[in-house]
């Protein structure tokens, strides 16, 4: 709830200072002259004028509006049913637009009550629409070219399958993910160890920025296996209403199912399990793998489910290149002391954010938040998202 009203509270900030800007047009003489006629239209050369007259024919200037581009619809998954509409609506709204939201069918009620909320402050009808509906009429508002912007959080197969039926409208994607972590030989190991398990566990791995993949040095890979697979055999399992759980339920028993056989193939491929590896119904336990690698689904693919694996490495190079050779580039994570490795790292690791000392899960709504690659494209956080749901108009006056 607290992200939810920085969401809002954070769009109409940006709203009163999100109008534009000046933009100088007499930065280059040579270009300048050659733009520039007397009354009788022909050139002048500016050499020739005195300074009154030079000052005088500079009168130009530019001013680029942004302006709302339309109708917005947004398409938002169930993991986060208030946040992650709001990463849509707050800024869709605060930039002019209106927008008709459809809400994942698992998660349909709070997105009738946050249009009641709207409603009630003031929100002028038929500004915000909430449509449920199955997959083709889905489909069908996403070819329609009353649309000026669908913007869609959800799997990287949909996602790519909306941007490619979507024509020539705007699309911004925010897709999957099997986040990276690298723990260097100077890390804090308790402390990357802690963290690595809250971002691969928490909200029983339903979150498309957790944490999945870990490449831990070799010469401290002994001591942080013993203190994640301690963490992760300490998660308390059960009802997430209750205090002190951990680790809840996936979404519903056809997800659980599937993450048990990835598990499950991944073993058979030769994997072993550390901790875990079982389910109950829609309960997975918390799992670490290890000596996994490319080719199976737990490595390549986003397992959405409270599954992390564990691997070593020898050179820092060789742990960036096996943690960008994936076609995810969402968010990474980096533990070391030394700095020149994060900058390093950033220019050869494709991922929207890399997190220095922390794990891919860290967010704040307002920071800059998207993928490359099958990641997705554009940007979420308040005035990013602005800026992809308006559009500019350039007004240049002339008036020496």
């Amino acid at each position: 709830m607290s992200r939810a009203i920085f969401n809002l509270s954070n769009a109409a900030a940006e709203a009163r200072r999100f109008g534009g800007e000046e933009v100088p047009l007499d930065m280059d003489a040579g270009v300048f002259e050659y733009q520039t006629t007397d009354a009788q239209g022909r050139a002048v050369s500016l050499d020739k004028l005195d300074p009154q007259a030079l000052a005088s024919i500079r009168r130009r200037v530019g001013l680029a509006r942004r302006f709302p581009i339309g109708i917005v619809l947004a398409i938002a998954p169930f993991n986060f049913p208030l946040n992650l509409v709001l990463h849509k609506v707050a800024p869709a709204l605060a930039v002019g637009n209106s927008v008709v939201l459809k809400p994942a069918p698992q998660t349909p009620l709070t997105s009738q009550l946050l249009q009641q909320l709207f409603r009630d402050a003031g929100l002028p009808e038929g500004a915000l629409e909430v449509c449920h509906c199955p997959v083709p009429l889905a489909e069908a508002m996403v070819r329609d070219d009353r649309f000026a912007m669908v913007s869609f959080t959800g799997s990287a197969k949909v996602g790519w399958h909306i941007k490619s039926i979507a024509g020539q409208k705007k699309v911004a994607l925010e897709l999957g993910g099997n986040g990276a972590v690298i723990v260097a030989e100077d890390a804090d190991l308790e402390f990357a160890a802690a963290r690595c398990v809250r971002g691969g566990v928490v909200y029983g791995g339903q979150y498309c920025i957790g944490v999945q993949r870990i490449l831990v040095q070799r010469a401290v890979q002994q001591r942080f296996t013993e203190l994640l697979v301690q963490k992760v055999s300490a998660c308390k399992v059960g009802n997430p209403m209750e205090e002190g759980i951990d680790v809840g339920p996936v979404i519903d028993e056809g997800s659980a199912i599937r993450i048990q056989s990835w598990v499950d193939e991944a073993v058979a491929q030769g994997a072993r399990v550390l901790c875990g590896g079982t389910r109950d119904k829609t309960v997975v336990q918390p799992t670490v793998l290890t000596d996994t690698r490319a080719g199976m689904k737990v490595e390549d693919e986003e397992i959405f489910g409270p599954v992390l694996t564990l691997n070593t490495y020898d050179e820092f190079d060789d742990a960036v290149k096996r943690c960008a050779d994936s076609k995810y580039g969402l968010q990474g994570g980096l533990f070391t002391q030394d700095l020149r490795r994060a900058f390093r790292a950033i220019e050869d690791w494709e991922v929207g954010g890399l997190m220095v000392n922390d794990v891919p899960i860290y967010r704040i709504d307002n920071m800059p938040f998207g993928g490359w690659k099958a990641s997705g494209t554009g940007r979420e956080g308040t005035r990013y998202a602005m800026e992809d749901m308006s559009d500019i108009r350039h007004l240049v006056i002339n008036y020496a």
